[in-house]
């Protein structure tokens, strides 16, 4: 009901499009969950196939592959975060989210991450790095896997953002996209604090950001506002 506004049991692109947003997949993962799911190419979604594109939202955002074979794969329902809201923030819910690295996988990644020598239980980039570099990935790839992977932004990945490190590493090798923001169900249960969630930052910025925020910014405003009038 929230998407299709008209009441008349189909889906314009324009609104769906809007809608799919919130799921916080990239466009490009969006446009190939469309064109799957508007078999006729008509631009419109019927209620089926509506829940078919939702189906690959889910799957998407589970790190499964879009494509129609996923469909009858179990995943938990499609994620998405209403920022005009902040009480539909998925803050709660992403704590019930089970983790999509699997146990097994973890407990490979646990071995090559032992095998790097952690300090205090946490690896250093230098370590990590050449791991992240035998993968032969881009290293623009690279990059972001490291941004996504060093969640709590110490420059240092601990068990479980390796872990994440190493999952996303083996998504892009599948030549799945790696995400620009990690999906909730990629952070680790360790590291779930509403705050990690995407879409809840800007309402509730950490008091760390906000300190950094105050020195930089807003000097330079007053001083750039106030420099033409005082001459």
């Amino acid at each position: 009901p929230q998407v299709d506004s008209a009441n008349a049991g189909r889906v314009l692109a324009s609104d769906a499009a809007v809608f799919l947003k919130k799921s916080g997949l990239t466009d490009l993962v969006l446009g190939k969950i469309w064109d799957l799911a508007d078999t006729d190419g008509k631009g419109i979604l019927n209620k089926q196939e509506f829940f078919v594109a939702l189906r690959l939202v889910a799957c998407a955002q589970n790190g499964l592959d879009v494509s129609l074979s996923s469909l009858n794969l179990p995943v938990p329902p499609p994620r998405f975060t209403d920022t005009s809201s902040p009480l539909l923030l998925s803050g709660t819910a992403s704590s019930d989210v089970p983790w999509a690295v699997k146990l097994e996988d973890k407990a490979k990644y646990d071995a090559i991450f032992d095998s790097l020598n952690p300090v205090n239980g946490l690896l250093s980039g230098d370590k990590v790095k050449p791991v992240l570099l035998n993968s032969k990935l881009p290293v623009d790839i690279l990059g972001r896997v490291w941004e996504l992977s060093d969640i709590d932004r110490d420059g240092m990945l601990d068990r479980d953002e390796f872990a994440v490190a190493m999952f996303l590493v083996y998504c892009a090798l599948e030549k799945e996209p790696v995400p620009m923001s990690l999906p909730a169900a990629l952070v680790p249960p360790s590291k779930r604090k509403p705050i990690s969630v995407p879409g809840a930052m800007p309402l509730i910025p950490s008091s760390a950001s906000t300190k950094e925020s105050h020195q930089s910014l807003p000097p330079v405003g007053i001083l750039a506002a106030k420099t033409p009038l005082t001459q």
